[in-house]
Parts: structure tokens; sequence; C-alpha cells
């Protein structure tokens, strides 16, 4: 579902049906100014992250290479292999079943070393994405709508924990997806496996999901317990 609108901030009043059903879109304009997007609370001011790791215990990295998210125009740098296929399939899905991404929307690796959470390090390691961080800021919650935080629960579910959200972090940050495993685990393989796999199926994977299957729910709300 893409913003008709630009310039209006993305989030909105929705309806959401069940199973895959469509949801209705509906827009308040009150006196003409858009909705402020939410807003940091004090205490996130950045701070040098000085480790040669970074809180996910993945090695900080100077570069990552830039990889195109299926089915848009907008690319992202993470590591290769395993963790680029893992990370996009988590950008892809928000782009098929929350709202289209759009140039500028998705960070990766960065260079920067002024985090302002321990979990943000995880982008110097190329190992983290943002998706419309301005729009989800760091110390900020209940951006997401309900049938879009079904969409997430469910993806984190198919990927048995080696992804982990900001939106569960003390200090949440809604935009912010990383690999939650240590290198090497088994568990990175098997599931970047598993998504390559879908991505070779015809009507498997991102796109040919229903988030709202009542069988897919009860799994969700199972892994989140």
């Amino acid at each position: 579902m893409s913003n008709p609108i630009p310039g209006l901030p993305r989030r909105r009043f929705v309806a959401a049906a069940s199973g895959a059903a469509g949801a209705v879109a509906l827009w308040s304009f009150g006196s003409g100014t858009a909705a402020a997007a939410p807003k940091p609370k004090p205490g996130n001011e950045p701070a040098a992250w000085k480790g040669k790791n970074t809180a996910n215990g993945w090695p900080v990295v100077t570069s990552a290479p830039a990889h195109l998210i299926e089915g848009s125009s907008v690319s992202v740098a993470v590591l290769d292999g395993d963790v680029a296929t893992i990370l996009l399939h988590v950008a892809r899905r928000f782009h098929y079943e929350v709202d289209s991404l759009r140039q500028g929307e998705v960070t990766g690796h960065s260079g920067d070393r002024g985090v302002a959470q321990p979990y943000e390090s995880n982008y110097l390691s190329g190992t983290a994405i943002a998706i419309r961080p301005q729009a989800y800021p760091t110390g900020a919650r209940d951006g997401l709508y309900p049938h879009e935080l079904v969409i997430v629960r469910d993806i984190l579910t198919e990927l048995d924990g080696t992804v982990a959200w900001g939106g569960d972090e003390k200090t949440a940050k809604e935009s912010h997806f990383h690999i939650a495993l240590k290198p090497g685990h088994p568990k990175i393989k098997n599931v970047a496996r598993k998504i390559r796999e879908w991505n070779e199926a015809p009507g498997k994977g991102a796109g040919a999901v229903d988030a709202f299957e009542p069988s897919r729910r009860r799994a969700a709300k199972a892994f989140t317990r």
C-alpha cells in the first residue's frame, strides 16, 4: 500500500480485514497540516561505539555492498551472503505487505560510530537495517498500526529468531531490524537456505504469504510469548 499523497507521513488510519483482504485507508487532514511523526524521547543522544565487534557479536566492517530490494528500486548496504538473504527478506516483505519503499527510506551499513543505543552499533557490521528511520525514530513507540504489527510479527516468526526487531527493545526503534545471532550460528545458514528455496519456488516466500491466516497468527503469538 503506497502513500498516494507525497509529503504526508505514511502513518494512516486503517481498518484491516481478516486474511489477505485489502485495507481501507482513511486520511485525516485536520487544519491542512500533516500530523507530526513520532518524536524520540530525551536521553537518546549518540555516543561513540568503541568495540571491534558490534552488539550482536559481528565484526565492524569498513564497507558493505549495496543490494537491491526485490520489487523496488531501493538498495541497501548489508553484508553479502546469508546476512543479506535474511535482511533483504525483511525489507521485501515490508515493501510488499506494509507499504511500497522509496529511495532513501532504507538504511543499512554505516561507518558512523555515534549510536544512541547499543543495538544501533549493528549498522557498523552491516548486519542491521532501518526501514523509514525518520518515521520510526529511536525512543518512539506505537508507530505501527495493528495490521502492520501482525505482519512484522509474522516476519519475525518465520525467521525463527535470527532477526531481532527494534520495537522489542527497552528503548524502542520500530524501524530497526538486526541479525540476532553471532557469526557461525547454524540457524542463520538454515534460515537463509529456506529463504533461497522460497525465492526459487513459485507461490512461496515474500509476496505469496498471508500473515493473517489463522495458523500463522497462532504461530506468531506463540513465538512472541
